[in-house]
């Protein structure tokens, strides 16, 4: 589209950073002394993370502008690259990476089922893709960046039939994520009052962007400014769960290569 959905690394945007960071700690023992891919790396924070504890890694990223941004900002990593490609197809050879990672990025793009595809054709046989993304029954209003959200369901339907053995779990919070994820939900909903005739759910994206991001910035700046826990919810404050997966916030898929 375009434009990014990639908040900032600040105080106001912390929970949504921390919710992503944990994806990111999670796979470390996965991809430990092991050679990567990081799909949809966009400026590489996680894709640095991740670095600490791989072989290799190498960061993929439509943006030609981000790739070369990374490229020399990240110049002294020596297990760290980029690649611009555009995702799918992923013009990277078979069976030739230990893990795959993709991260809040599935839901970016229309040909997902090509993507999880391709994403196992670079694994070595064996090899683990990890891959996460909202829970469409916990959003509250269409995000114009976004072309669709899985339900758990939707999503173990997506991955049948692929040369895989898979695992769904939940990424969930604790009492202070699902207090701030409370207050949230309060201030999406007295701005939706607004909509009665449901025009975000139908407009074209493009038209939502600026709205969107202009509405999310002061909600979020709001909460910040509200609940102090704002700015101390850390990656402790998020765990896995198997169970009840529906209340999950985002979809944890882990996928073996067969």
């Amino acid at each position: 589209m375009g434009t990014y959905e990639r908040p900032a690394n600040d105080e106001t945007n912390n929970v949504t950073i921390q919710r992503c960071e944990y994806a990111y700690e999670y796979a470390n023992p996965f991809i430990a002394g092991k050679k990567a891919v990081d799909i949809g790396c966009g400026h590489g924070f996680g894709t640095i993370l991740m670095s600490k504890v791989a072989a290799q890694i190498t960061g993929l990223d439509y943006s030609t502008e981000t790739i070369e941004e990374n490229k020399k900002t990240y110049k002294d990593i020596r297990n760290m690259d980029f690649k611009r490609v555009e995702v799918p197809p992923i013009t990277l050879p078979d069976n030739t990476y230990d893990v795959v990672t993709a991260f809040q990025f599935i839901e970016h793009i229309h040909q997902r089922k090509e993507f999880l595809k391709e994403a196992l054709r670079i694994l070595k046989p064996g090899g683990t893709l990890l891959v996460t993304t909202p829970n469409i029954k916990k959003s509250l209003a269409r995000n114009p960046f976004h072309v669709h959200e899985y339900t758990f369901d939707e999503m173990k339907s997506e991955l049948a039939g692929l040369p895989a053995t898979f695992q769904l779990m939940g990424l969930k919070g604790n009492e202070k994520v699902n207090n701030y994820y409370a207050a949230n939900e309060k201030f999406v909903r007295s701005v939706l009052r607004w909509d009665i005739f449901g025009l975000h759910k139908i407009l074209p994206a493009g038209l939502l962007i600026k709205p969107y991001n202009f509405i999310t910035k002061v909600m979020r700046r709001n909460l910040k400014e509200k609940m102090d826990v704002t700015a101390q919810i850390s990656t402790k404050d998020f765990h896995l769960d198997a169970n009840d997966l529906d209340s999950a916030w985002d979809i944890y898929v882990i996928a073996k290569k067969n």
